[in-house]
């Protein structure tokens, strides 16, 4: 079968590509990659982007040229067009290959499928294929000071002057915004109507003059989140997605994607692999304590990523329920829960100091210990990432109990 025809048959011989599929990764996956890697061998893309292993660029490469880093998306946008069928027979292959994702992109993951729902047709030929390449890294601006919660209340303004926008205010909680090249902001463009009319959705360079970023330092020593200040900043008008003042709308569905995300992160092969090898090596299978955890968390997890396929195919085919508040706050739970049977793995070695820089070169267990208790307390913001669990919940209460407002 020709990569055009699978392209575009899907009603074709589905074992005939399956069986293509699994040739093809023996055939391109780096023999380096078969292991299980460390997180930093991850590949985010980017203009700057830097790899540890140059195979890991070389397996982006080979994907993005497949068009396997957007399985489903237009061949026309660099996507490899695949329909549902067809990306899960790709999804299992890459599984059973033990093979890693190529490209970890909040581009791919939440812009695209919201500009394919309301971009431009100029927006998407501008920006898609640049995103399933790997070119450009994607971060979200949307969480602000003395907002908490309540995301309508955001202050960040953008000010029409001439063919662009003046964009002054803040973020803060944005993910990877010292490492990214471009973000997608939530702005305010009419402060005199309703706070959720006057939202728009606006994208832009992060090297504009007037963008200054601050990593924020966790208690796990790293240091994924950034503040982000905005001073007039000039943003060209065709960098508007959708209407004006129509930005709440997108913002609403951008995060049923986000949460679908943050599920999925956990959910990922290698993060199993990692799981049953630390049980093995540090002899949990012995424990039948620690065993029992182990195969109930399984267990819990695969139900957890049948249902999170499903909720996922109906979120992609335009469902816009709550059903995805229910996939966050299990997943959340979920991975906290894998979390801890990792660090018990540990027992004492666990209490180590999480911001130690260069731990013994002639302690792998005590590297591997920092990364552990680093992922630990990494895990106590999957609660709140996405929409705290309590937000979610109170949405669950409201449109499938019924409940009333508070």
């Amino acid at each position: 079968m020709t990569e055009q025809a699978t392209a575009e048959s899907p009603s074709g011989d589905l074992a005939v590509f399956r069986e293509d599929v699994r040739r093809w990764l023996a055939e391109n996956y780096p023999p380096s990659m078969r292991e299980a890697l460390p997180t930093e061998e991850l590949s985010w893309g980017g203009r700057d982007a830097s790899f540890t292993n140059p195979d890991t660029k070389i397996w982006l490469e080979r994907m993005a040229a497949k068009g396997w880093t957007a399985p489903t998306l237009p061949v026309r946008f660099g996507g490899g067009g695949l329909d549902a069928p067809l990306a899960t027979i790709l999804r299992e292959e890459m599984a059973s290959a033990n093979a890693r994702t190529p490209l970890i992109s909040f581009g791919l993951s939440m812009l695209a499928p919201v500009l394919l729902e309301y971009g431009s047709e100029e927006q998407l030929s501008r920006f898609l294929p640049p995103i399933t390449k790997g070119q450009i890294r994607w971060c979200q601006g949307y969480s602000e000071p003395n907002a908490g919660s309540d995301l309508a209340s955001l202050r960040t303004s953008a000010v029409r002057d001439g063919e662009h926008f003046v964009v002054n205010g803040s973020k803060i909680w944005t993910s990877y915004a010292d490492k990214s090249d471009w973000i997608f902001c939530l702005v305010r463009t009419d402060a005199s109507v309703p706070k959720h009319l006057g939202i728009s959705f606006l994208l832009f360079d992060l090297s504009s003059p007037g963008v200054e970023r601050r990593p924020i330092v966790l208690i796990s020593g790293e240091s994924p989140f950034c503040e982000v200040f905005f001073n007039d900043v000039r943003v060209p008008v065709e960098n508007l997605v959708g209407p004006l003042n129509g930005g709440w709308g997108i913002a609403k569905r951008l995060l049923q994607y986000e949460r679908q995300n943050v599920i999925g992160s956990g959910l990922r092969p290698e993060s199993r692999r990692d799981l049953d090898e630390i049980l093995r090596d540090r002899g949990g299978l012995n424990d039948p304590i620690k065993r029992d955890r182990a195969a109930q968390h399984l267990m819990h997890a695969d139900a957890l990523a049948i249902f999170t396929a499903k909720n996922a195919r109906r979120v992609a085919a335009g469902a816009a329920d709550a059903s995805v508040s229910i996939v966050k706050v299990l997943a959340a739970k979920s991975n906290q829960a894998r979390s801890d049977l990792l660090i018990d793995m540990y027992g004492l070695e666990a209490l180590v100091d999480t911001s130690d820089p260069a731990p013994p070169v002639d302690s792998m267990a005590h590297e591997e210990a920092i990364r552990e208790a680093r992922g630990w307390l990494r895990s106590r913001a999957n609660s709140i990432e996405g929409g705290t669990s309590e937000i979610n919940l109170n949405i669950l209460a409201k449109a499938i109990l019924g409940l009333p407002n508070a």
